[in-house]
């Protein structure tokens, strides 16, 4: 009898060990799901440089990796109007993972549609020469590109409508980054998955943004080193 019990605890055990397991590997799950090669898609998405198999519609899938990072491009507020191209100029929600990094304090924006006027036309870590290089504004600059893109891990980019990405992208390839761990997932104003954060809300017919939920990273310039 001591024998049988002995042998039904003994099973008991691994029986809630094997379940163990099985909870901690679904929770990893995204962490070991094989990335595909970055494949730039076609028509105008493809020329914004969104990826044809991360993007807005598949990005649920690879959130909440141990080996990569996640950045929205995107302002608080861009002084750009893109809500003359249908979009968005306020941060009205996210995608859960996602932090903000915005693509005007890296370099200066170029090529929005004219309908959109000029983004935020400040002090930035690189000024874009003739040539297509990047020059670093202050000796910081790629210390703090490394810190918030590490070259060692998939970095997965968004914005509004996949412009910031993929001039993000574009930036970092340029300085030296590995373009096979860079995907740039498109747009969150196409976003329609399961990991939305509403930052936008209306209260009694007024419009709020709860931009505490955000993690928000602001550039301090004054603290920098300027490159003469």
């Amino acid at each position: 009898m001591v024998i049988f019990l002995k042998r039904n605890i003994i099973v008991a055990i691994v029986v809630i060990g094997l379940l163990v397991l099985g909870i901690v590997f679904l929770n990893n799950k995204a962490s070991i799901i094989k990335l595909p090669k970055p494949e730039v898609t076609g028509g105008e998405r493809g020329m914004l440089g969104i990826d044809k198999n991360i993007n807005e519609s598949t990005i649920d899938k690879y959130l909440g990796r141990d080996d990569a990072v996640y950045r929205d491009m995107r302002m608080l507020k861009d002084p750009g109007n893109y809500e003359a191209i249908g979009g968005d100029s306020y941060l009205s929600g996210f995608i859960d993972g996602f932090e903000v990094v915005p693509y005007p304090y890296l370099t200066e924006v170029k090529g929005l549609p004219e309908e959109v006027g000029d983004s935020y036309t400040g002090k930035t870590l690189f000024t874009e020469l003739d040539d297509g290089t990047y020059h670093a504004n202050y000796l910081e600059s790629m210390d703090i590109l490394e810190y918030y893109f590490p070259k060692d891990k998939y970095i997965f980019l968004i914005c509004g409508g996949g412009g910031y990405a993929g001039m993000t992208k574009n930036l970092l390839v340029s300085l030296g980054w590995n373009a096979d761990m860079i995907y740039n997932v498109g747009g969150y104003w196409y976003y329609d998955g399961d990991n939305n954060i509403d930052v936008k809300r209306v209260v009694k017919g007024k419009v709020k943004y709860d931009f505490w939920k955000v993690t928000y990273h602001e550039i301090d310039f004054d603290s920098l080193t300027e490159v003469e």
